[in-house]
């Protein structure tokens, strides 16, 4: 398996409290017509830390039945213990995950140390039955893999990959630096895509990409062949709308998002709100400036 490309960390649509799988099942579907490498779900985008574990395993199953065996469906597992992940990763794998994407612990930060982490990743990848994703997030955590952490931890032949969701380039180029070749490093922020491909990203599991995904994939093929003229171009007309769905309105925004499109994003689960109008209103213009035309759906202002 070879994780690369472009995945969207899809959003989790809810109803009347709960999951909506039909829900869920048509959007995977509207993104299998596009050319993603697949999805990612029960990522930060997915409102994991907000589910139950029982509500974990239907968003996935709901996913995987819409994904071909071809395409990657990779399931965040990311819990505060090592026991739980590991028995998170055993669900994830039985249900078809392909790969897991394992977020920092991070509650008890003073104690997180190198080690701590190292000895966290180290059991959760042999408890595995799939190839495991490191995830490094510190906007979110507060916490942060070490270069030698990371390099340390791709030693273990099932731990393939790292998805940085910041915009520290030259962390970003470390990570390349100092892991094997086939240990491949995912952009997580859009606004750096272009440049995290330049110094050696292996792809992008990026929120802008369930807005836009074949813009996302465009810009990672261009970046790839070698057509940086035109790469630069796409990045900075991509970039407005990267900020609204993530540094600016977050979550709500990137449901408000795909809302527009006609996909079934509803509103963020509590204590998350909606975007006010006026983000909506953002998020439209910003979607025309792309030439992309928005729908006036239920849940969207």
């Amino acid at each position: 398996m070879r994780i690369e490309g472009v995945l969207p960390p899809i959003p989790t649509p809810f109803s009347g409290g709960g999951i909506d799988e039909v829900a869920m099942r048509s959007n995977v579907d509207r993104w299998m017509e596009t050319r993603v490498s697949g999805v990612v779900v029960l990522g930060s985008n997915g409102e994991a830390p907000l589910l139950d574990d029982s509500e974990s395993d239907t968003v996935l199953a709901a996913a995987r039945s819409g994904v071909p065996s071809e395409r990657l469906c990779i399931a965040g597992i990311g819990r505060e213990s090592t026991v739980a992940t590991a028995r998170a990763a055993r669900r994830a794998a039985h249900l078809g995950a392909d790969a897991v994407l394992v977020r920092t612990p991070s509650f008890f930060k003073p104690l997180l140390t190198a080690d701590a982490f190292v000895c966290h990743y180290m059991a959760v990848a042999d408890a595995s039955p799939v190839p495991v994703l490191l995830y490094n997030f510190t906007a979110l955590t507060g916490v942060m893999l070490a270069v030698d952490v990371v390099s340390k931890l791709a030693s273990h032949p099932n731990i393939v990959g790292m998805k940085e969701s910041g915009s520290d380039l030259k962390y970003i180029s470390a990570l390349v630096d100092r892991t094997p070749d086939d240990f491949v490093v995912m952009a997580g922020s859009a606004p750096v895509f272009y440049p995290s491909l330049l110094v050696g990203a292996g792809g992008g599991i990026l929120a802008l990409a369930s807005v836009v995904p074949d813009l996302c994939v465009d810009l990672y093929e261009l970046a790839r062949t070698g057509r940086h003229a035109e790469a630069r171009v796409l990045q900075r007309q991509l970039t407005p709308l990267a900020g609204l769905v993530t540094s600016v309105y977050g979550i709500p925004g990137l449901k408000a998002a795909v809302s527009c499109l006609g996909f079934h994003g509803g509103e963020p689960r509590s204590p998350l709100q909606p975007v006010p109008p006026e983000g909506v209103d953002a998020i439209r213009a910003a979607l025309e400036q792309l030439g992309i035309e928005s729908q006036h759906t239920a849940g969207v202002s």
